[in-house]
């Protein structure tokens, strides 16, 4: 059986129809922050195991982007938020 992802623009859908985009924790640095900040930033992740918050983009349907919370290890969908909800505050 296929995993199923809700997207809140399309119903559920195949997750093929769906890429990975990155991390969704991340804080931007202000421009003015320190090269260190910006290193972190741009070259080092973390690689978690478990509940994790991702960045996803429905690009073979509605195209928008998404914030997906999910396990990495049982790849349980826990939530999907459209991604510029997120963005404005509408979800963790």
């Amino acid at each position: 059986m296929a995993s199923l992802i809700h997207c809140p623009h399309c119903g559920i859908r195949p997750k093929e129809e769906f890429t990975v985009r990155g991390d969704a924790s991340l804080v931007r640095p202000e421009p003015d922050a320190s090269d260190e900040a910006w290193h972190e930033y741009v070259h080092i992740r973390a690689n978690p195991r478990g509940r994790t918050r991702e960045h996803w983009q429905h690009l073979y349907g509605c195209r928008r982007f998404l914030v997906v919370e999910r396990d990495t290890v049982t790849h349980e969908v826990y939530s999907v938020t459209d991604g510029a909800a997120a963005a404005r505050g509408g979800s963790r």
